[in-house]
């Protein structure tokens, strides 16, 4: 090459760079070898002057290609030790020259893996992460962006200004610079720019930490800080198989739960801790809780009523508020709302601590359109189908990740192993699976497209959750992954290797709907619906089923749960016990969300708290003492939960009082022989002399009765229990004659079950 050539290639490089076009700065700047000389070039937008520092010296440096690019010529290798002096303005700093730092960060087999969707740690390379490169501390960017013309690290360390910091392209579409001397707490975005000359400023997918809302910037955050203590609880949790335990969950939106205007501790009445703050200074806008403060009041409170997990709404982060983390820009990052990712691993280490279990709302099935997001991320639809036919929400008016495309399914894959090996959360609950599932979900005719063979299946999405849940099982066996599943799509709790999508749990949303349309109607009319009762168990064992009611049948004018229910306060407060112990006795793991536990009146509002001082009322105290004794109950009697998956572990003995509104089955486990009876009239008036088979003579103790006067109820029951009568009943020779109370659910328990493994003989027909 000439020397007027190179001249003019070297002007040409610094008109590239200053107008942000250049995709290759190492080719020009940092030490080059020229002519048995080495050449230190350095890029530095709108400076005066530039010196070279090496072992003490300083070397001046010239400018004759471009006023921003300056140079000098050394008789060696500099590497990576030199440093800068540099003058803007008539201000002086001292710098390391980032692109003296050349290696690649990403290397072939990261490449390779993660072009072909199977690097399950990708999140160890892309990002900002804090590590020492060739010897000196600093910040490595990478980022995946293969369609842009040029990326560059803007932020506070160059004034937002895209000209500073240009990143090196790399094979596979990643971008790569290494930027010394930047630590934890730095902003920064990333600057793309497309060959058509558009300009996205962009939030990191990767990022770790991200500003608090409104504000969009990434964080340079630090990984594997936190020093973990539940390393007994992982230990136990990888050993056990979760749907063969008693599993119920408090599902909770950390920001409406409690504010941070609620600032009078729990205390405790008559051995009860309750919260004693008035209504009134629950304001909408107050502070939210931390991270921390959330622990010191969620955890105890939890825990006090007997859950075995707590099921957090979205937390990843998210721009608006009233999304409920819904629609996710931040898939890497736990919300900044409450505090930083650490003061979020202290409260699940502190969950753990009290044996209690976190399941996280995962959102993979969309994502919004916010600028600073994914949507059109490099100038193109990179995440997302370019068809808004296959890749749009409409009525959502969220995008659609496009699951074909190996590097999207890899970033969601990682995605999930990032939570649990980073946060060591316990679960996840998949929202909106059957959006994912089928093209025309939510869409008019002509308004989606078919898949490969006609069909209205979305087969990549189908892939991509089987790929992710056994990925998730392999590298953590004893998790939980549950499907918010609307459809009766099949084999969604059976193994992907035999063709089912892998989940291990899966929200009974037609036993949610046919609940509550039966509870909401008038007790007089429940007896042409018992069907509403009875249909689940026709199809309880197709699927591994989780009994949900959810934050979403307490919005939207659908009213909160006690509100749902006909009648006078009394009956409704009735109604309420009875069906939550309904709940609790019929097959399937339980979940349901914060305020049922205590009778909430209102709806969930995200911008409120939730109605603390109705507990400062005996009814919604005693719904809550119930909540209580049913989890004491669930975790004590194996037969509410061993076989909740086997048709052993549930036997009708009469679902066809509809004249009564009556129903009464049993509950049975195979390990140690042992059963209960549970009797339910959904009637507000009393049974008595109400008969019913049981299997075995005996006495039949009344381990709960919702009508109990610690609920709330009136005190109607059976006096402990009955003994039973040789007198034949639904197919057996032995019966009990009970009192049944209105509205309510009771349970009986053969009392030599602790002690004696009895075989239950078969109903006669």
């Amino acid at each position: 090459m000439t020397t007027s050539v190179q001249f003019d290639w070297m002007v040409e490089q610094g008109q590239r760079l200053a107008e942000c076009r250049h995709d290759d700065p190492f080719a020009v700047l940092g030490p080059h070898l020229h002519e048995n000389k080495w050449i230190v070039r350095i890029w530095m937008p709108e400076a005066d002057d530039v010196a070279l520092i090496i072992d003490g010296k300083k070397l001046a440096m010239t400018n004759p290609h471009h006023p921003w690019i300056f140079e000098s010529s050394l008789n060696q290798n500099p590497g990576t030790t030199y440093k800068l002096l540099v003058n803007r303005g008539g201000i002086t700093h001292e710098q390391n020259d980032p692109w003296a730092f050349r290696e690649e960060w990403m290397g072939e087999v990261d490449r390779h893996l993660f072009s072909e969707g199977n690097h399950h740690h990708i999140w160890q390379r892309m990002g900002a992460h804090l590590v020492e490169f060739q010897g000196t501390k600093g910040v490595m960017h990478c980022l995946w962006a293969p369609n842009a013309r040029s990326v560059s690290v803007i932020g506070d360390l160059n004034s937002w200004d895209g000209r500073h910091h240009p990143m090196q392209r790399r094979i596979g579409g990643t971008w790569e610079l290494f930027i010394p001397g930047i630590g934890a707490g730095a902003l920064y975005k990333y600057e793309i720019r497309t060959n058509q000359g558009h300009c996205y400023q962009k939030a990191d997918p990767y990022g770790f930490q991200h500003e608090v809302r409104p504000s969009t910037s990434s964080v340079v955050a630090q990984l594997n800080s936190h020093e973990w203590r539940d390393s007994t609880w992982i230990k136990a949790r990888e050993s056990t198989n979760p749907i063969n335990q008693p599993i119920s969950v408090y599902e909770l939106h950390l920001g409406s739960w409690m504010h941070g205007s609620a600032e009078a501790p729990f205390i405790e009445q008559n051995g009860d801790a309750r919260e004693v703050v008035p209504a009134a200074e629950m304001k909408p806008g107050a502070r939210l809780l931390t991270y921390h403060e959330l622990a010191d009041r969620v955890i105890p409170y939890v825990k006090e009523l007997g859950f075995s997990h707590i099921e957090l709404m979205p937390i990843s982060e998210h721009p608006f508020d009233g999304s409920w983390g819904y629609q996710v820009t931040g898939w890497y990052a736990p919300t900044s709302r409450y505090g930083t990712p650490d003061e979020f691993r202290e409260f699940i280490d502190r969950c753990h601590e009290e044996n209690i279990g976190v399941i996280l709302d995962w959102v993979p099935g969309h994502f919004p359109k916010d600028g600073h997001g994914l949507a059109f991320f490099d100038g193109s639809h990179l995440y997302e189908h370019s068809d808004p036919r296959v890749g749009e929400h409409k009525e959502w008016g969220t995008l659609i990740f496009n699951y074909s495309r190996n590097e999207v399914r890899n970033f969601l894959v990682a995605n999930l192993v990032y939570w649990f090996e980073q946060f060591h959360i316990d679960g996840i609950r998949v929202d909106a699976v059957a959006s994912m599932l089928y093209r025309d979900y939510l869409r008019p005719e002509g308004e989606w497209l078919p898949n490969e063979s006609g069909g209205r299946e979305n087969t990549e999405a189908v892939r991509f959750l089987q790929q992710a849940n056994h990925v998730l099982f392999q590298h953590f066996p004893g998790a939980l992954s549950i499907a918010e599943e609307s459809t009766t799509w099949p084999m969604v709790t059976k193994p992907t290797d035999i063709g089912g999508l892998g989940f291990n749990l899966k929200w009974n949303m037609g036993w949610m709907h046919d609940m509550l349309d039966y509870f909401e109607l008038d007790p007089w009319f429940r007896q042409f619906h018992q069907n509403n009762l009875t249909f689940s168990i026709w199809y309880a064992y197709t699927e591994n089923f989780m009994l949900a009611l959810s934050h979403d049948e307490v919005v939207h004018g659908k009213s909160n749960l006690l509100h749902k229910m006909p009648g006078d306060d009394w009956q409704k407060y009735a109604n309420t016990r009875a069906l939550l112990a309904y709940m609790w006795t019929h097959p399937g793991k339980k979940t349901i969300f914060m305020g049922m536990e205590f009778g909430q009146r209102s709806e969930w509002n995200v911008w409120g708290d939730l109605q603390w001082e109705l507990l400062n009322y005996e009814p919604h105290n005693g719904i809550k003492k119930l909540i209580k004794d049913l989890n004491i109950l669930y975790k004590q009697e194996a037969a509410l939960w061993r076989d909740d998956f086997d048709e052993y572990g549930f036997q009708w003995i009469d679902c066809d009082d509809t004249r009564h509104s009556v129903i009464s089955f049993m509950r049975r486990e195979s390990k140690n022989g042992e059963w209960l009876v549970i009797v339910a009239n959904f009637t507000p008036q009393t049974h008595s002399d109400y008969r019913i088979g049981v299997p075995v003579h005996g006495f039949y103790e009344e381990i709960l009765n919702t009508n109990s006067s610690i609920y709330g109820g009136t005190n109607l029951g059976n006096l402990g229990g009955k003994t039973s009568d040789e007198w034949g009943m639904h197919g057996y020779e032995q019966s009990l004659s009970l009192c049944l109370p209105p509205l309510s659910v009771s349970v009986f328990k053969y009392n030599q079950g602790r002690s004696l493994k009895v075989q239950i003989p078969p109903q006669k027909v």
